[in-house]
């Protein structure tokens, strides 16, 4: 991409699209009114991207910063040597490796244990800088040798499991050959790419592979790419698919908080070992301390706004402040021409923005008196605003740093473990954004949004904080525009993957709970069993169905039945059928239930919790996870 900015910065063309809003940039150089990108096959992709759209909201940001004054800039400190290992081994959960007191240290061998060997490197790695800088410091921090868990397998035919951590879910043995094999297929859909870009014809479909490692893939496929001097095409955007996983597929939202803390720490190690092995370097940014405002809504941390939202309605994932402006968008109509691109009036937009922050919590402020371009205009001016930016600053640079990487698949993989990372508020309010916009381009015939404009448009909002867009423009700056956008335009059209966990992530959880063992935990589960089976054999006196026999498992809805349901398990019943039977039952209870409404939940077992798709393989996940128990029982809210 750096090269085709080069090429292209001076090729200047005055004209502007049609359709596109236009307006006196002022200061900016109208010689950076509009850059053309090579065309590609894709509607939607970076063909002939015009930053036009960009600078055009960079400017009108200059506008609207200028009349505030009163913008509280957030420092990165910088960290001291060794500082960001440490605080990485923090992150990863891995800090108790260095405690003179080390009660967890059991624990987090056992997490070690579990990693793959791409995941072992990039821990290796850390510690190893971590340990050299406490020697220079002479720190009494005690040192554990960790050599003998991180024991590079010496068969060039390891198992799956010896490959990625976790037991495969097929039979046999994977030599390196057959994972090379699967991994091409990362690659295979460039020539595609290459073959048609030039043909009238639909982009093809790629599936993402979730249940290999993305870092153990990107290393077996570093030689290939290295021997085959194949440039990706940068313009083609495929249209990637989740292949079918009969143990269903797991969102964000669906695993316990238990399970999704070692899922984050997983998916930090991850990441790291992918930028590792790509030989791209991954650094997290820490924010100076700063005082922040807890009053109004403009200026606010999310955290902040959503523990006060919380207080009044329970459940609340979302600061109601945000979801508001987006209805408010959303009520003057998607099909509105240039809807985000056209700014509101200054004088109001101060004006509405100085109502809501004495207004809004206090249930006063009349929303009716909003237009819906004014509305955009605060929504964009309340997401820069935001103290705590809402890709956060800690990862604000990765998520730039992720158009550096070689491939797209590579960038979406970064982009879904990223996604993980993020704290869970700024996480929600990140969907419910893409969301939004996705809603937008879905009436692009209308409005004349397509995709680019809008990523052209969000992009310097979000990424203000990295992009500093008010500086002089010069040949970074546009890079960087470019770069950003395009991180945009990849999570607004693959928002459904991002908050997908992988398959690999969750199935390390899952050995990581099956190895982690304690008197107290078998006590427990001993506690459990007798009283299941005492219940068990009062209900088989009663009953002559003989549910106990393989091939059946009991579901049990305690909060809407007291009778637990004994379901035979075929080859094709899946989760849903389940749901569609309970809810069939002639009862006061599921008559007022909508399927919706409802999910069934394996609970235990190798897993602390987990909601299961509809299409969920249920013999599948029995097999996978045996000691689970089955229960149906209410949906979060969303």
């Amino acid at each position: 991409m750096d090269a085709m900015v080069n090429k292209i910065v001076h090729n200047i063309q005055l004209s502007r699209k049609s359709g596109h809003y236009s307006m006196n940039h002022g200061s900016m150089n109208s010689a950076l009114d509009k850059i053309t990108f090579n065309r590609s096959g894709s509607q939607d992709s970076l063909d002939e991207l015009s930053l036009d759209d960009y600078w055009t909201e960079v400017e009108n940001i200059k506008k609207s910063s200028d009349d505030n004054q009163e913008k509280q800039h957030v420092v990165v400190k910088e960290p001291d040597e060794g500082e960001l290992e440490e605080e990485w081994l923090k992150e990863a959960g891995l800090s108790n490796l260095f405690g003179e007191s080390s009660a967890d240290s059991q624990d987090s061998m056992v997490f070690l244990s579990t990693l793959t060997k791409t995941q072992s490197a990039a821990v290796q790695k850390r510690i190893d800088t971590f340990t050299q800088t406490l020697r220079k410091k002479n720190k009494p921090h005690q040192i554990p040798d960790v050599r003998d868990v991180f024991k590079q397998p010496t068969s060039s035919k390891d198992k799956v499991e010896d490959l990625n951590g976790f037991q495969s879910t097929e039979k046999g043995e994977a030599t390196s050959e057959e994972l090379h094999e699967k991994s091409e297929g990362l690659v295979n859909e460039n020539a595609e790419g290459a073959e048609n870009k030039d043909k009238d014809i639909p982009v093809p479909e790629t599936d993402i592979n979730l249940e290999i490692s993305f870092a153990e893939q990107a290393s077996n496929l570093r030689e290939f790419l290295t021997n085959s001097n194949e440039k990706e095409d940068d313009t083609l955007l495929p249209n990637y698919r989740l292949a079918q996983d009969k143990t269903g597929i797991t969102k964000i939202g669906d695993l316990a908080p238990q399970d999704m803390k070692k899922v984050t720490s997983l998916a930090l190690i991850e990441l790291s070992a992918l930028y590792d092995v790509l030989g791209t370097e991954l650094k997290l940014q820490r924010p100076a301390k700063i005082k922040v405002k807890e009053t109004g809504v403009f200026q606010v941390p999310l955290s902040i706004l959503l523990e006060l939202d919380q207080r009044k309605y329970p459940g609340t994932k979302v600061p109601l402040i945000f979801q508001n402006l987006i209805e408010q968008v959303e009520k003057g109509g998607l099909e509105t021409e240039g809807v985000l691109r056209i700014p509101g009036v200054a004088a109001r937009i101060k004006s509405l923005c100085m109502e809501l922050e004495a207004k809004f919590y206090e249930g006063t402020f009349n929303w009716d008196s909003v237009k819906q371009h004014d509305a955009a205009s605060i929504l964009k001016f309340f997401i820069r605003e935001l103290p705590i930016p809402l890709l956060t600053m800690k990862y604000m640079k990765a998520f730039h740093s992720v158009q550096y990487l070689p491939s797209k698949k590579h960038r979406l993989q970064a982009l879904n473990l990223l996604v993980i990372l993020l704290p869970d508020v700024h996480r929600d309010a990140l969907k419910a954004l893409l969301e939004f916009l996705q809603r937008i381009v879905d009436h692009r015939e209308q409005n004349k949004m397509t995709l680019k404009n809008i990523a052209m448009i969000m992009a310097p909002n979000l990424f203000s904080f990295h992009t500093s867009p008010f500086k002089v423009l010069d040949q970074d700056a546009l890079t960087s525009a470019a770069r950003t956008a395009s991180v945009m335009l990849f999570m607004i059209k693959y928002q459904k993957l991002l908050w997908t966990i992988p398959k690999f992530l969750v199935a390390q959880v899952r050995q990581q709970n099956q190895k982690k063992s304690s008197k107290e935990r078998a006590m427990k589960k001993l506690l459990k069993r007798m009283a299941y089976d005492r219940e068990k054999s009062e209900k088989t006196e009663k009953s002559p169905d003989n549910d106990s026999s393989p091939g059946f498992i009991r579901v049990q809805a305690p909060q809407f039945s007291k009778v637990s349901m004994a379901v035979q398990l075929t080859e094709d019943l899946k989760a849903g059928d389940i749901l569609a039977r309970f809810l069939n039952q002639e009862s006061d209870t599921s008559k007022n239930l909508r399927k919706e409404e409802v999910s069934l939940y394996e609970i235990g077992g190798n897993i602390g919790e987990r909601c299961l798709e509809d299409t969920t393989y249920m013999k599948d996940l029995s097999l996978l996870n045996p000691n689970a128990e089955w229960v149906i029982k209410p949906k979060p809210k969303e």
